[in-house]
């Protein structure tokens, strides 16, 4: 079945990340427990709760100074908080648009406002622009929907609200546990690692509808 939609996780995928820049930050503060609360494979519950507005940035400022042992300005965490988030490739967002043509394209991403507003402030430092409308048909972030990766009713939402088939639709991402959610659902996925460049999107789909 050939693949119709393609749906992009944002952070390490279209903008680059680097979670140790964060940890690194907090560090500085005096905290040395970051990476047991927070990295990459997993996370304390608060941040879930976070992650899909179900707890304000207030609250969530709170509850990790707290469990960081850290006693920081707002302005001060958020910096700290943000430091994962590095340079946005104008390049990849061009691919992206150019997938238009031919696809529907969907951008779904874990987040939360603290680190959105960074994102679009990156974005418009970079690049020029603060929104991602001419580069994809919609935007979901999890902060807003309420609903997160890689829990089945995150994806299954996107394709019901957009009449998108399972079968046709392949969903590209960095977290294998994410990779796999979407698999459980009857996505297509490809995990992108360091030996997979986005670039490389088509050859994928050339050679997953000649199978």
């Amino acid at each position: 079945m050939p693949i119709k939609n393609i749906i992009f996780d944002l952070g390490g995928v279209i903008i680059n990340i680097d979670y140790k820049k964060t940890a690194n930050a907090f560090r500085k503060f005096g905290s040395i427990s970051f990476d047991e609360v927070y990295n990459q494979n997993k996370q304390d519950f608060f941040i879930d709760d976070y992650e899909i507005g179900k707890i304000s940035s207030e609250k969530f400022r709170s509850i990790l100074k707290y469990k960081l042992g850290i006693s920081i300005s707002d302005s001060e965490f958020d910096n700290a908080w943000n430091a994962m988030l590095l340079d946005l490739p104008p390049s990849r967002l061009e691919f992206i648009k150019k997938l238009r043509s031919e696809y529907k394209v969907f951008l779904f991403s874990n987040t939360n406002d603290i680190h959105l507003k960074e994102v679009f402030n990156i974005c418009q430092k970079q690049n020029g622009f603060a929104a991602f409308h001419d580069f994809f048909d919609k935007e979901y972030y999890s902060n807003i929907l309420g609903k997160r990766k890689p829990h089945a009713e995150a994806f299954l939402h996107i394709l019901h609200e957009n009449g998108l088939n399972a079968h046709e639709t392949l969903f590209i991402d960095d977290s294998l546990q994410h990779i796999l959610g979407a698999r459980a659902v009857g996505l297509h996925a490809i995990h992108l690692t360091k030996e997979k460049n986005l670039f490389d999107l088509k050859f994928f789909i050339s050679a997953h509808e000649k199978n």
